[in-house]
């Protein structure tokens, strides 16, 4: 099969920053499922992966990295119920395996779901690991429920990828208000789209939120620095509220600016669930079906903004390197 993949780690704009090839199509075992990739979408973690995971010395076998996909079942294993041949399906799949960069992909059904029937391969694979992560963050890990609805979440980085359908889960799932920070025109009226009632400038943050009328909110979500913004954190939130991060300190977080206030904070990672196999991986499984029926009643809407054709090496380096811009709004797909 082809595969894009990389034998050592290297600037973007380096000839070998990805590198096309040809490798035996896997089989599938146990849970196991192989899909026919029709569509990726990249995500900072695959630039960051690509930058970090090769720089001692060149790996005999190219890493394939990819973890967002929609496609086909091709074939399944022998303790497959879930899904069968034929099945049209998304995913974001697992950190540690190999990833989406190929014509074929083995990936474990419990964290695969059925693609939203009104939804193309590409805006399908646009959504898997962002909303995962928003789901996740929100609901899993915040336990936000019923009872918070009309309660307020500052949202850091509204425009990307996770940042608006995060926008979205929060406003018309969670029924909370929304703020988002967002420091361009474009990107401001992004995330209004998404429903965010009030957008603010990341620059100035304090001053901002009260501005728009809120002394402290209830929830913040993190999809940007920790680090730079936790001041602003704990001055910003409300006694007794919760902050979620995704984000990758250089520094360590004081958590006891947290105490007086007893707020709770909570680390979300997407792949958690898949890297140790915990006893409720299948919860992915439920999500992303949850999440496409959302998608097909329109309550959800998916955030493609733009598309490239073709499995290539080139057509990657295009994507990281625009990724790695900082200026992405949205999600950028690869269709295969």
């Amino acid at each position: 099969m082809k595969a894009v993949g990389f034998k050592t780690s290297l600037p973007i704009n380096e000839a070998d920053s990805f590198i096309d090839f040809e490798t035996d199509t896997p089989r599938p075992t146990g849970h196991e499922i192989l899909v026919q990739v029709k569509a990726i979408s990249v995500n900072p973690v695959d630039y960051k992966i690509r930058q970090n995971s090769a720089k001692e010395k060149l790996l005999d076998t190219p890493k394939i990295i990819g973890w967002d996909a929609a496609g086909i079942v091709e074939e399944v294993g022998n303790a497959v119920t879930l899904f069968k041949p034929g099945d049209e399906v998304y995913y974001a799949g697992d950190i540690t395996k190999s990833g989406a960069n190929a014509q074929f992909q083995l990936v474990d059904e419990r964290i695969v779901g059925k693609k939203p029937a009104t939804l193309t391969f590409s805006e399908a694979a646009a959504m898997p690991l962002t909303t995962l992560t928003a789901w996740e963050i929100l609901f899993d890990r915040m336990r936000i429920n019923e009872k918070d609805k009309g309660k307020t979440v500052l949202i850091i980085g509204g425009a990307g990828g996770v940042g608006s359908i995060a926008i979205q889960i929060a406003k018309k799932v969670a029924g909370l208000t929304v703020l988002a920070t967002a420091s361009r025109p474009e990107s401001a009226e992004w995330c209004r789209q998404q429903g965010a009632d009030y957008v603010v400038h990341h620059r100035d943050l304090v001053n901002e939120v009260r501005a728009a009328g809120f002394q402290q909110v209830d929830f913040i979500l993190d999809f940007v620095d920790v680090n730079q913004y936790w001041d602003a954190f704990a001055e910003l939130i409300h006694p007794q509220g919760a902050i979620g991060s995704i984000s990758d300190p250089t520094q360590p977080v004081n958590l006891r600016q947290l105490k007086s206030k007893s707020v709770s904070f909570h680390w979300e990672l997407m792949f958690t669930r898949s890297m140790f196999q915990t006893e409720d991986i299948e919860a992915q499984h439920h999500i992303l079906n949850k999440a496409a029926e959302l998608f097909d009643n329109g309550t959800l809407n998916a955030t493609l903004t733009a598309a490239l054709n073709g499995l290539s090496a080139e057509n990657l380096k295009t994507a990281h390197r625009q990724l790695e811009s900082g200026s992405t709004i949205g999600k950028l797909v690869i269709e295969y």
